[in-house]
């Protein structure tokens, strides 16, 4: 953690507008990570890529993360009265958090022999302020890539210089990585369906009263 805070403290003293927040990893990995909003993220980037004390100049990986909406619990100090007098008690109150999307990038500088460094940024929400910058422009290898998180996740990568999906056909329906999620049961698709996919089918065809 302190050599990211050192990092952290290099970018922000070259890019004042970009502040960044450190997001600890209590995992075995201990993978502690950069959190940058999404207007800076480009300059970060390169300035992490061209900083010739750093010289993250490889990115090995990105990839996209769900957070659903959730309701976070706090706890506060409030005055009441009782028995005629003010007293001081602490009681529960409930917070409703909204969920976004999170892109993570992986970074690693091969002339230095140092990384990974975990960069994050995330969305503003999960359904319309679902975009932040491509970082295409600065490592090329991010051009597929995000183009899966896209496809799986919904991101939409501003600037991406051929945005479409990768795994999925177009027309497809939906993000298959997201949380919520419903898989279809509907799978005429599917050549020779068997298993759970024909069990699945054979319910959906009932209802309709075909055999």
């Amino acid at each position: 953690m302190e050599r990211l805070a050192s990092i952290q403290a290099r970018i922000e003293a070259a890019l004042p507008e970009a502040k960044l927040a450190l997001a600890a990893n209590p995992g075995a990995s201990g993978q502690h990570s950069l959190v940058v909003e999404a207007a800076h993220l480009e300059a970060v980037a390169r300035r992490l890529r061209d900083d010739p004390e750093l010289q993250f100049d490889y990115l090995s990986n990105v990839t996209g993360v769900d957070w659903l909406d959730r309701v976070e619990t706090d706890k506060v100090r409030v005055k009441r009265e009782y028995q005629g007098e003010e007293i001081e008690v602490e009681e529960s109150v409930e917070r409703r958090v909204p969920g976004y999307l999170e892109v993570v990038y992986h970074l690693y500088s091969v002339a230095r022999g140092t990384g990974p460094l975990v960069l994050r940024v995330r969305t503003g929400n999960r359904t319309d302020r679902v975009d932040v910058p491509s970082l295409a422009n600065v490592f090329r290898g991010a051009e597929l890539q995000e183009r899966e998180v896209y496809d799986l996740f919904g991101v939409v990568f501003t600037g991406h210089p051929d945005l479409r999906r990768l795994l999925m056909w177009e027309g497809f329906s939906g993000h298959p990585m997201r949380k919520d999620y419903v898989e279809p049961d509907d799978y005429e698709y599917e050549p020779t369906p068997h298993g759970e996919v024909a069990a699945k089918a054979s319910r959906r065809y009932a209802k309709r009263g075909q055999p």
